[in-house]
């Protein structure tokens, strides 16, 4: 059998790579093994080459490796911890890789938590999966020829965002393909929940590394004829014959112990115009409906029972914001958040004339269910720039909150019916053609407690939820790559 994988591994010190290496001499696929230090002074393993990086992330690495990637594949284990293939998983790799023409595969896979093996599937990479922090699980293993052409195209020097620039390069030449099989178990070391893990790229210790993702992103987009220039179209505001100039739309379904708070934050808003607020209680069973209710004696109040039992948010949405009594502008609030003063609600407003948008979006601040600040703390989204916010929007996995909306385009876009991402799509498809704006003053406080929707989900259920994500970026795309062909 050829020998045609090349191995390259992070190395901290022997007893570390022992046995993942033992494990890939077994295979007669092999040919040779690189261990990747940073460390100049690593001892030499038998049968292996230690290859000295700063950092698996910078693209010097990136380019070493492709210097000594002569064989036909180049397997890159990304996790400093044991690997243990499965039987014949090599193997497998390889002929799928054949097979297919991949220019990359990987694999489901086990991991091990605090000495418990588990499943780890992976999602089947799309075109809009632009996240930098895609799953594809540690072990990827590229077509060396297109390795090789993507690291001489690597004419920036990073240093964390190398390997994403490296999988998007290879991604404009062909395909990834996903072996829905379990094909090795590695250590998993971050054992955060999901709720936690998903704030990590607005995180402030995280900046430096994000201003070079959307570099890496962008750079991409251009490539592939999806980026977007800074052009927007102006909104005139004077669509429509409006009653109120603004209403907080709030979809609940079940939300006995947080409703009250969300809806006195409302009614204690000072502002200079008419506004409302409007309530789509999805046949809640709880005694939600009767709290709401406490509140009826206030004229401003909209209490909805929708006539239908098919609709999630998205679909609450659609029937608040096609409500007879809706403002010009909707603003949104979650039935467990609560606005942090009396002012949001003329803030956002102004925005809106100020910025001349069609969408706003505020900032929060995480707390736990008694409004006490956790971490990460405020969340701003400062990676959305006036200039290239709508093409680093295709690699983040959320816009912020509060958002609002100029309502004559929201009519027009429709909110989809889902009860995850409905805002996400929202945001990427207004940013097509109008300016979203941005406010960095705390409007929200945005609870975490054990009923949110993403507070710990299991992996088959977050898989669910990026995959669904990354359909959106994959319509979103192709819809911008048509836009500059018809503009050009």
């Amino acid at each position: 059998m050829t020998k045609c994988v090349n191995c390259f591994i992070p190395y901290q010190d022997k007893a570390q790579v022992n046995q993942t290496v033992k494990g890939l001499k077994e295979s007669q696929l092999v040919s040779k093994i690189f261990l990747l230090s940073t460390d100049a002074a690593a001892e030499p393993v038998e049968g292996c080459e230690v290859v000295h990086i700063e950092s698996l992330k910078c693209t010097p690495a990136i380019k070493k490796i492709a210097e000594r990637a002569d064989s036909e594949y180049s397997l890159i284990y990304t996790k400093e911890s044991t690997l243990v293939m499965g039987m014949f998983a090599l193997e497998r790799m390889v002929k799928i890789a054949g097979d297919t023409g991949a220019l990359m595969v990987y694999a489901d896979h086990f991991h091990i938590i605090d000495g418990v093996k588990k499943p780890s599937p992976v999602i089947t990479y799309q075109k809009g999966s632009l996240r930098d922090d895609f799953n594809f699980g540690s072990v990827l293993m590229y077509n060396s020829s297109a390795l090789k052409e993507a690291a001489s195209n690597m004419d920036v020097k990073y240093l964390f965002a190398a390997l994403y620039d490296l999988r998007l390069k290879v991604a404009q030449k062909g395909d990834f393909v996903h072996i829905n099989e379990y094909l090795y178990t590695e250590v998993e070391n971050d054992t955060r929940k999901s709720g936690e893990k998903i704030f990590d790229y607005v995180d402030p210790k995280n900046r430096a590394v994000q201003i070079e993702m959307e570099e890496a992103c962008t750079a991409h987009l251009k490539a592939i004829g999806g980026y977007l220039k800074p052009e927007f179209k102006k909104i005139e505001f004077n669509q429509g014959n409006f009653e109120f100039e603004a209403s907080v739309i709030i979809p609940v379904y079940n939300r006995i112990r947080t409703i009250e708070d969300a809806v006195k934050s409302v009614l204690m808003q000072k502002t200079s115009f008419k506004f409302n607020l409007i309530i789509v209680d999805n046949h809640s069973t709880d005694g939600t409906f009767e709290a709401i209710e406490k509140f009826a004696s206030d004229e401003r109040l909209i209490h909805v029972t929708p006539d239908r039992k098919d609709l999630g948010i998205g679909g609450c949405w659609n029937l608040g914001v096609h409500h007879p009594k809706c403002g010009k502008f909707a603003i949104q609030l979650d039935s467990d958040d609560v606005y942090s003063d009396e002012n949001t609600v003329q803030k956002i407003v102004d925005a809106f004339y100020e910025q001349n948008c069609a969408m706003v979006v505020g900032t929060y601040m995480m707390t736990n269910f008694n409004m006490e600040m956790i971490a990460p703390g405020i969340i701003d989204h400062k990676e959305w720039t006036p200039d290239n916010g709508r093409n680093n929007a295709l690699r983040i996995n959320g816009l912020g909150a509060p958002r609002a909306f100029y309502t004559p385009v929201l009519r027009d876009v429709k909110v989809p019916n889902t009860s995850y991402g409905e805002d996400y799509a929202l945001g990427l498809n207004i940013s097509r053609e109008y300016q979203i704006g941005r406010i960095y003053d705390v409007l929200y406080h945005c609870r975490r407690w054990e009923d949110n929707s993403d507070a710990s989900l299991d992996i088959v259920k977050m898989n669910g939820h990026n995959t669904y994500k990354d359909r959106i970026r994959t319509w979103e795309l192709m819809a911008r790559i048509a836009l500059n062909k018809r503009s050009k």
